[in-house]
């Protein structure tokens, strides 16, 4: 499995060996405020040691009709070394969801070993600089287009101590694109717009400048902003770094603000209390939350373990996973799937360079992908209306099984299995 690492330079950025502080998270010291969070953690600590007799192989999430979206702060992964390989390995494949965003992956060769132990998935990370970003992903499911950072230069490095990681990928013939974030920690809670260094600040214009790409080049597409946002979406107006996409209620909408509202015992950094792992839809996707088949939580794996919190913590992370599930209908019908099954054809195959896909009416087809094994996206073949049939050059590409997904109404509604034999 190929992981791209590019090198950064640290000049103007934050010192990698700063440890984050006890109070690694927003400091709410406001009066009272910080003697019933201390109560709140005694007691849900408390809870975390409670067993349930359940293990990780009871763990679930994904399913086979709904697009799964993972969001998930693994600390300083390997945190433990290959225990924490070993663990986070099996949590995934009983997990069983189709795209993970991960923040905070500090070894490359860790992260690949875990891909290697991964049937069926695979993975993009960029730079482990300063606990690097990255995606893990089913490759049956999950045709990528492009993986790409982005403000990646050093005049946005204060506001984005990680740059966003942008996945612009495709599930059931529908393109989508999420982008990964990991914003600065800490803080005192409140908002000081006229001090570029203070905390909250610096997440404020990440949010601002996040929210004007998703405007500037995705304003018609499916996306997700997901990640560690380090911040609670909670606040009052005048401290909330989210309030740009809060009050355009129209077009941007955080699947887990119930959560957010809701009992501390639901909330992704439960050793503050606090929920800083979110996940944002634009209004493209609203319809598809909506329906009853969607649905987002943070997965408590603790309840897995047998000696509860105290095991994940120290073995795994400080941070729940947020996920969503999605339902994304397809509006084709069964018999109208069958009948571009039936007629769309490929020959020969197995093929030494060049193969022809044929069809009896291409009056719907738009256009074929063909992806690797991998999940690749090499090219689009553009389909005209009342074309019969289309020649592909493989050109240099290497032997091995690619595949042909055949679009029609921007849906995906075959996929054919091409071996290449040179």
């Amino acid at each position: 499995m190929k992981i791209c690492i590019a090198k950064k330079t640290s000049i103007g950025r934050e010192n990698t060996t700063i440890l984050r502080a006890n109070t690694k998270r927003k400091g709410y010291y406001k009066g009272n405020q910080y003697i019933l969070t201390l109560s709140l953690f005694i007691l849900l600590s408390l809870n975390f040691f409670t067993l349930n007799g359940q293990s990780l192989k009871d763990l679930s999430f994904g399913t086979d009709s709904t697009l799964d979206i993972l969001t998930w702060n693994i600390e300083h992964f390997p945190k433990n070394s290959n225990t924490t390989i070993n663990y986070v390995t099996e949590i995934i494949e009983n997990l069983n969801v189709d795209i993970i965003a991960i923040q905070e992956v500090s070894n490359v060769d860790s992260f690949n070993t875990m891909l290697d132990n991964l049937d069926g998935y695979n993975g993009y990370l960029e730079s482990v600089y300063f606990r690097g970003l990255a995606y893990i992903y089913k490759t049956d499911v999950i045709q990528i287009n492009d993986i790409y950072e982005i403000y990646t230069t050093s005049e946005y490095w204060k506001y984005f101590p990680r740059n966003p990681m942008v996945m612009d990928f495709e599930y059931n013939g529908q393109r989508f694109i999420i982008i990964n974030n990991h914003f600065k920690c800490c803080g005192d809670g409140y908002l000081d717009l006229n001090n570029e260094d203070d905390e909250e600040t610096r997440r404020f214009n990440a949010s601002r400048l996040l929210k004007e790409y998703i405007d500037t080049h995705f304003s018609n597409e499916n996306v997700f902003l997901v990640g560690d946002f380090n911040d609670r979406l909670t606040d009052g107006v005048e401290n909330n770094i989210f309030q740009n996409f809060i009050d355009d209620t129209a077009n941007f909408l955080f699947t887990d603000i119930d959560i957010a509202n809701d009992s501390n015992s639901n909330w992704s950094y439960p050793t503050w209390p606090s929920h800083l792992d979110h996940i944002l839809i634009t209004n493209e996707l609203f319809d598809a939350f909506q329906n009853q088949n969607s649905s987002i939580e943070t997965i408590k794996i603790e309840e897995y373990l047998t000696n509860g919190w105290s095991e994940y913590d120290t073995n795994i992370t400080d941070h729940r996973p947020v996920g969503l599930k999605l339902f994304t209908e397809n509006t084709l019908g069964t018999d109208e799937i069958n009948g571009f099954n039936t007629s769309f054809n490929s020959y020969p195959n197995p093929f030494k360079s060049e193969i022809t896909f044929t069809f009896k009416n291409s009056k719907n087809i738009e256009k074929i992908h063909i992806y690797t094994i991998d999940g690749q996206k090499i090219t689009t073949i553009d389909v005209a209306l009342g074309q019969k049939k289309v020649k592909w050059n493989s050109g240099k590409l290497k032997n091995g099984i690619y595949f042909a997904k055949l679009i029609s109404n921007n849906k995906l509604v075959v996929t054919k299995k091409l071996i290449l034999m040179k």
